[in-house]
């Protein structure tokens, strides 16, 4: 099992603490192995094995514990009285009325519950309606870079690096030794979330024009985009689709994780914009699946990695813009405010000038970086540190 140390230390810094643990993030990013993760800590410390309960809803074995009181039944005759118990519900979304059984389990104060779902149908909002605020979301993702190569090893990190980006960042790709086995993995994924937790989920039954939306985001990752300007682009090349309909359907991608959406931020009014924002995809590798092999434009490869690798370290991230100018990244974390640009080479005057500009208008004092492929020493433009993207992310 590849080392989660971010996720892990979240997790123990909330064990024995009254409240509800929800593991959510895409299907196939490792939510139950971080399960087994943890209950291996857990025996490593002393809790004895018959303290632990752990169910993987999607199991047949455990088939009949689909109906929420049953669930919560089968739990309950299990728990120690005298001793704290640490149950583990994976895939949770599967039980209808799950949070009845939840809402009873968390009520005993000597149970500590840990959850996992995957879907739309538990989608942030719905976890705060349901659990009443009683529990704390930690969202993952894929395998960063670092957490990639702890696994693949730190040797011609170039190509590793590349590898990253061209194969996929999920855990169990690599596992697999070539590169048409990696694509037969992820469109199991593909299928999976497209068909199970987005289709199905909206009773959607033109699962073409589905993923024609999804092809579209996919090719325009990056871009400031909205769904009128999607209606628009896709009405033009004869695909009828009206804008409400592709507001549900880039909703759905984000409750399903394959979408993630950054918001516009006008840093001089300190303020959020609510109009065309940016969306990103949880891997680069589905991108290539969708889209095909060939020439990808690198920088916004790269501006997809750089945005993920921001949330995975637990920061909000926005979209910057600075008068007429954008600035890729606005993060606000428990470091303050820093600023981010992301280029694939600024070698040449003309792009360093170009990339720096927006930096360079905004007159708080907060950090900036300017990311790049580029292998020199750190250096500075007017107080914006340059650094390698691929030493950035192994740190």
């Amino acid at each position: 099992m590849i080392e989660r140390p971010l996720y892990m230390s979240q997790l123990l810094s909330l064990k024995d603490k009254h409240i509800t643990k929800v593991i959510t993030g895409v299907r196939r990013s490792g939510k139950s192995t971080l399960f087994d993760m943890i209950q291996a800590k857990l025996l490593e410390t002393g809790i004895a094995e018959e303290q632990i309960i752990s169910i993987n809803l999607e199991n047949p074995d455990y088939t009949d514990l689909l109906d929420w009181k049953k669930l919560y039944d089968y739990v309950n005759v299990r728990l120690l009285s005298d001793k704290k118990n640490y149950v583990f519900l994976d895939e949770i979304q599967n039980v209808e009325d799950f949070q009845r059984a939840a809402d009873g389990l968390f009520i005993k104060k000597n149970v500590d519950l840990y959850l996992t779902g995957s879907n739309s149908k538990n989608k942030s909002s719905k976890w705060a309606t349901l659990l009443s605020g009683r529990y704390v979301e930690i969202s993952i993702l894929p395998l960063s870079f670092k957490e990639y190569i702890s696994s693949v090893g730190t040797d011609n990190l170039q190509q590793k690096f590349r590898n990253y980006l061209e194969n996929s960042s999920f855990p169990q790709a690599l596992e697999f030794d070539n590169k048409d086995d990696i694509q037969k993995y992820l469109t199991g994924i593909y299928n999976t979330i497209l068909l199970k937790d987005v289709a199905e989920s909206l009773k959607i039954r033109d699962i073409g024009r589905l993923e024609r939306v999804l092809k579209f985001m996919a090719d325009n990752i990056g871009k400031e985009t909205s769904a009128n300007n999607i209606s628009n682009v896709m009405s033009s090349d004869g695909v009828k689709i009206n804008v409400r309909t592709v507001e549900s359907y880039l909703k759905a991608f984000c409750d399903s994780h394959i979408l993630y959406k950054a918001d516009r931020y006008d840093v001089k009014g300190k303020k959020l914009l609510k109009t065309l924002s940016k969306y990103y995809m949880v891997d680069v590798g589905l991108r290539y699946l969708l889209l095909g092999d060939r020439q990808i434009d690198t920088g916004r490869m790269l501006e997809n990695v750089v945005y993920l690798e921001l949330l995975r370290r637990n920061r909000k991230v926005y979209v910057g813009k600075v008068l007429e100018k954008e600035i890729d990244f606005v993060v606000e974390g428990k470091n303050g405010t820093e600023y981010y640009q992301v280029a694939e080479t600024v070698l040449g005057q003309s792009t360093l000038a170009r990339e720096v500009a927006s930096l360079d208008g905004v007159k708080d004092h907060n950090p900036k970086f300017l990311l790049t492929m580029d292998y020199l020493p750190q250096n500075l433009h007017n107080g914006i540190r340059q650094l390698n993207i691929v030493e950035w992310l192994g740190d």
